[in-house]
């Protein structure tokens, strides 16, 4: 059995008196909300903070508000975001995104902003203790290789969140408070292409809401592979957002890949469809440059070949469900959900 390590516990009300806590105990605390990846991260001592600073009580964190687009807090459940007609309706592609995260059970635990801010995941990374001690450990915790490339001299370890994709690609922006005042920044700020140091977030600060602009006339989807049709991380996600004129021309769409790299990557090809027709050769094309860019490393699921070579594939899924064309079939084989 794998047990947590002792450490200290607060449960603060508001989140001026979160922000107050984690500049009074500095880096040895982090934030836990639902707990659902940080915890077992700490019964394989991969995270050893000293300090756990509980969101569950700060209602300000759980709320959802309409006005020229939407802002949601960053302590919704994943189920609430599913739930919210909002979501559903005017931002598909991250009612999707959520809906494929995990399970049932631990999209009731889990929260939007322990979504975005998930930790890295590898092979090499993520296994007890004792595994990790048997190879000297590796680069992201207590070592000094990448045992995924070991002449690499950064982690490698692959971003594996899914809402972060589909919100980048609708153009969110998130907020982050401390003691030291607040700022806002578009959320494909918030990362950095790096296994260990892959968000930008201070230690003192709190994510607490995402906003999405107004996304009316606009279409968006999210494709998500992974071995299991359920509960499971992926090995690669697509999102995609579009806004479509009378005639199906493009005239402005965001692309964006998850899992292929330590950061969510926003694909220029969408850029290049703007004035064209979502016809068989444009979606061919914008599938080939966005595979250009992805990167998969053999840290994850299935061979990194065949991770590189279906990227251009779901892309060509995502496009064409943005078109209008009836993916229902190809969602139950793939995702074994409607969707």
């Amino acid at each position: 059995m794998m047990r947590l390590p002792w450490f200290h516990h607060y449960t603060p009300r508001t989140v001026a008196e979160t922000a107050n806590i984690l500049a009074g105990e500095g880096p040895s605390a982090m934030l836990i909300a639902g707990g659902t990846d940080l915890l077992p991260n700490m019964k394989r001592r991969q995270q050893m903070p000293q300090t756990l600073v509980s969101l569950r009580a700060v209602d300000e964190l759980k709320r959802l508000s309409n006005g020229s687009g939407l802002t949601l807090g960053a302590g919704l459940t994943l189920t609430e975001v599913v739930r919210a007609d909002a979501v559903r309706n005017h931002y598909r592609g991250l009612w999707q995104a959520a809906h494929q995260v995990a399970s049932p059970h631990l999209r009731n635990m889990g929260t939007l902003g322990g979504n975005i801010c998930l930790d890295t995941r590898c092979h090499y990374y993520d296994q007890n203790y004792e595994w990790r001690r048997a190879i000297d450990f590796c680069m992201k915790k207590d070592g000094v290789t990448c045992w995924v490339a070991t002449a690499s001299r950064r982690c490698l370890a692959v971003s594996s969140t899914d809402t972060a994709p589909a919100l980048i690609a609708l153009d969110a922006k998130v907020r982050l408070v401390s003691s030291r005042g607040e700022r806002e920044l578009a959320l494909a700020e918030l990362y950095n292409n790096d296994g260990i140091d892959y968000l930008t977030r201070c230690a003192d600060e709190v994510l607490t809401a995402v906003t999405l602009p107004d996304r009316r006339g606009w279409r968006s989807c999210y494709w998500k592979l992974r071995r299991r049709g359920s509960f499971d991380f992926p090995v690669l996600g697509v999102a995609a957002a579009a806004k479509l004129a009378a005639d199906g021309t493009v005239e402005d769409a965001r692309l964006v890949l998850g899992a292929v790299a330590s950061q969510p990557l926003l694909s220029d090809a969408a850029g290049r469809l703007a004035g064209r027709r979502l016809d068989d050769e444009a979606i061919a094309a914008a599938g080939a440059r966005a595979a250009a860019i992805a990167k998969p490393m053999d840290n994850a699921d299935f061979t990194l070949s065949w991770r590189k070579k279906v990227v251009a594939e779901l892309v060509g899924y995502a496009l064409r469900e943005i078109r209008g064309d009836d993916m229902r079939a190809q969602r139950m084989k793939i995702a074994h959900q409607a969707l």
